[in-house]
């Protein structure tokens, strides 16, 4: 039964991010000037005589040893006088949403161990630049430890933030602070370690979230799941002794009616896959706990709607197991039947996401009937060899208002996405006399993976990402922590929040 979740908060401590109108009198030890390509903002020379320093002189001389306003650049600058101890200097570049990201990263970053911050920006900045800088002071800041000895410099604990005039921007870093929670709480969500994070697990966390998101959830065990017929999940969950879950979280906006555009959200929620029978090598199983990130991304997004003020009528699916060989894990060459009754012959027991993805989708299509349906995963390595890593994720679409709105909210979001062809052509390299379909086939890997989910999306709009190619960060880099990036949650929340997500979709 759905029941409205009145569980603990789960979501992190961050920092506290403040707009000031004008130069604040008493600032902390430490000033942040952010400088852009155009150079110092508007109140350095206001900024420089309170605390005794020429800035243009102070940068001109960060330049000369090598400091540039490149996007995410620092450099510190100890004071000998006065209460403020230091200044730093924090490269905007060309004051893009996206650099000051990058710029809010590395302040956060410089600010572990602080108490307070006081940055000073460009005067009028724009909203797009200011939400991104606040994103990425989250971002940058994010954590994720079990150790019980030196675990590092802990976060900054209150950044303000000015242009020195009496302009009043809270509204748009709240924004800018949620979306960046919505990253972090999906990078955590990801870089959990499997020996915690099992299927149900996953749901408690999705219960968690539920009561202060607002939000109805819903969770079938293996009993319901067998009981209804979800045999994708069933099946990938069989070879472990931590079963299967599939969980439904539902958003409704305040005010809504029959006309109010509905999406679903289908995630991938892998919490751990060896590959099952079809063993991965030891190289290919290390990430593996992040196999829940599209999952995991579904859940973050669905805990920020109400929050951030959706418009439309959201249902976030989660399809969680854990893919392990076992006697008892399914084999090459069984079949299974999904959730309305398509079957699978299985090829491969490695490419499990799609089978679970599968269920999701025919059940959003035959008991919700949404207008658009948006499936998210990290679901093949082949779109790392088509995209790259950490440029774009993978989007495929049967709707070009869709994949265009999806396009703009990862241009937006720093999630950025390339459009695949979804060609019918190499449908053929995934039939099979025995069943509809087999689950696995030489060719194009991820097209193939697209075009055998294409059939469980009952003909609606339909988009599919395959994050796989920006999902785990090889560095420390920008607003990224080496290890899981939690791909996809701010994407999904920028463009469920925008102010016309369903525009032109049909």
């Amino acid at each position: 039964m759905a029941r409205r979740s009145s569980a603990r908060n789960i979501f992190p401590t961050l920092p506290s991010v403040v707009w000031q109108p004008g130069l604040p009198v008493h600032g902390s030890r430490t000033w942040v000037i952010v400088v852009g390509e155009a150079g110092l903002p508007t109140a350095a020379k206001e900024t420089g005589e309170r605390l005794g320093v020429d800035l243009d002189r102070l940068l001109e001389a960060q330049v000369a040893t090598g400091f540039s306003p490149a996007a995410g650049a620092t450099a510190a600058y100890p004071l000998l006088t006065g209460d403020v101890t230091e200044v730093l200097l924090a490269g905007a570049g060309d004051g893009s949403a996206k650099d000051l990201r990058h710029a809010g990263a590395a302040i956060a970053r410089f600010g572990r161990g602080k108490d307070e911050l006081t940055t000073v920006v460009a005067e009028g900045i724009e909203d797009e630049a200011l939400q991104g800088l606040a994103e990425g002071i989250v971002l940058g800041s994010f954590t994720f430890t079990r150790k019980t000895v030196d675990p590092g410099k802990p976060l900054v604990e209150r950044i303000v933030l000015t242009d020195g005039t009496e302009a009043d921007r809270d509204a748009v870093l709240e924004r800018g602070v949620v979306i960046g929670r919505t990253g972090w709480l999906a990078r955590e969500l990801a870089t959990t370690p499997s020996n915690e994070k099992d299927p149900a697990w996953l749901a408690a966390r999705a219960t968690e979230v539920a009561g202060p998101g607002g939000l109805d959830v819903t969770v079938w065990d293996e009993k319901q799941l067998a009981a209804d017929g979800f045999g994708g999940i069933l099946a990938v969950g069989k070879g472990s002794t931590r079963p299967p879950r599939f969980i439904r979280l539902d958003y409704t906006p305040d005010g809504a009616t029959k006309d109010t555009p509905y999406v679903v959200l289908v995630g991938k929620g892998i919490t751990y896959d060896t590959g099952g029978l079809s063993l991965k090598p030891r190289e290919s199983m290390v990430s593996m706990k992040r196999d829940m990130t599209g999952g995991g991304s579904v859940i973050a997004t669905m805990s920020a709607l109400r929050e951030l003020g959706a418009k439309v009528k959201v249902t976030g699916l989660i399809c969680a197991a854990e893919n392990m060989p076992s006697g008892t894990a399914y084999r090459p060459d069984d079949v299974v039947k999904h959730y309305g009754g398509r079957t699978t012959e299985i090829k491969n027991t490695d490419a499990e996401g799609r089978l679970v993805l599968a269920d999701g989708l025919a059940y959003a299509v035959s008991e919700l009937k949404p207008d658009a349906i948006v499936d998210i995963a990290t679901l093949t390595g082949a779109i790392k060899v088509s995209l790259g890593s950490m440029l774009y994720g993978g989007l495929f679409a049967t709707d070009d208002a869709l994949s265009a709105q999806l396009t703009a909210a990862g241009e937006t979001s720093g999630e950025r996405l390339w459009r695949m062809p979804l060609p019918d052509v190499y449908t053929d390299l995934i039939s099979t006399p025995i069943a509809d379909s087999v689950n696995s086939s030489k060719g194009p890997g991820s097209i193939t993976a697209a075009l055998f989910l294409k059939p469980f999306t009952g003909n609606l709009p339909w988009a599919h990402l395959d994050l796989s190619s920006i999902a785990e960060s090889p560095r420390d880099e920008y607003e990224y922590s080496l290890g899981a990036t939690g791909a996809g949650a701010r994407l999904l929340a920028t463009w469920l929040t925008s102010d016309n997500p369903t525009a032109g979709i049909n």
